[in-house]
């Protein structure tokens, strides 16, 4: 695993700079600030809308990749948050941001759904 996680940190920080980039840029707005009619306002309501929602997506997985890297540094990575058991390599290496084993992760959407 001490081979994989430097790899894995590279790529962790380097989707961290990506999403810092698309977070930034979601600052501009999909208006113009001119005069719309009702269809230019339904339209860049739901445009903003949908920019909410995508930089609410965006701003949780930055979350769990700064967490990760924090779990790097702490040397507590790649071990599940509530089991305390090793996540899989092969899982991290799919999903480096994960903080659970999948069987724990499996738990916890379940009980999300139930």
């Amino acid at each position: 695993m001490a081979e994989n996680l430097e790899a894995i940190k590279h790529m962790l920080l380097q989707r961290k700079q990506e999403l810092e980039d698309e977070l930034t840029s979601y600052e501009e707005k999909f208006s113009d600030d001119q005069i719309q009619d009702a269809g230019d306002q339904a339209l860049s309501s739901t445009m903003e809308s949908l920019k909410s929602s995508f930089q609410d997506a965006r701003l949780e997985e930055y979350k769990r990749i700064v967490r990760a890297l924090e779990m790097i540094e702490e040397g507590i990575y790649g071990m599940c948050v509530d089991c305390q058991k090793p996540i899989s390599e092969k899982r991290l290496q799919s999903f480096p941001n994960a903080t659970r084993c999948l069987a724990c992760q499996e738990a916890l959407e379940e009980g999300e759904h139930s």
